[in-house]
């Protein structure tokens, strides 16, 4: 099922989401009902509160299969990178955001197991946009005085609608 993805500045993208207790068969549904609206939208990630529900899920697909994980959380960060992002609930604005070269994330899978995810590059980077999403935090907060300038009026426009 595609779901309604939330626009900024909707308010449940700033919100903080709750860990998920166990893994049943209403967060899976919730998790294949997300990687379907995330390949609808052509995007390569997505987090529970872009659809409107405060729960600690993301799912991720950089070309390589799609990366389900409940409760994630970054364990470890090292070296610094600019890089260019987009993001389905700021629709047709790309930033360049300060992020974290390399990363390891754990959380559980759909299988209710505990997995660590190390990561590089574009998967390091998605892995980061989704997780500053489940705490409420936007490609807006990554992005230097200068970018915020230079994005004023698309920003603005957003907001508008």
């Amino acid at each position: 099922m595609i779901l309604s993805i939330k626009i900024y500045p909707d308010n449940v993208l700033r919100k903080k989401c709750k860990d998920i207790e166990k893994i049943g068969e209403e967060e899976k549904k919730l998790a294949n009902n997300m990687l379907e609206t995330m390949y609808k939208n052509s995007g390569a990630g997505l987090a529970a509160p872009q659809v409107g529900l405060l729960k600690k899920v993301i799912v991720i697909d950089i070309g390589e299969g799609p990366i389900v994980l409940f409760n994630p959380r970054i364990i470890y960060k090292a070296g610094k990178v600019l890089f260019e992002e987009g993001c389905l609930s700021i629709p047709k604005i790309i930033l360049k955001v300060k992020r974290t070269k390399f990363v390891e994330v754990e959380g559980l899978n759909r299988k209710n197991k505990n997995v660590k995810i190390k990561a590089e590059g574009l998967l390091a980077y998605a892995l980061q946009h989704e997780i500053d999403h489940l705490s409420g935090i936007l490609i807006l907060d990554r992005i230097s005085i200068w970018e915020k300038i230079k994005q004023r009026k698309n920003i603005k426009n957003l907001i508008k609608k």
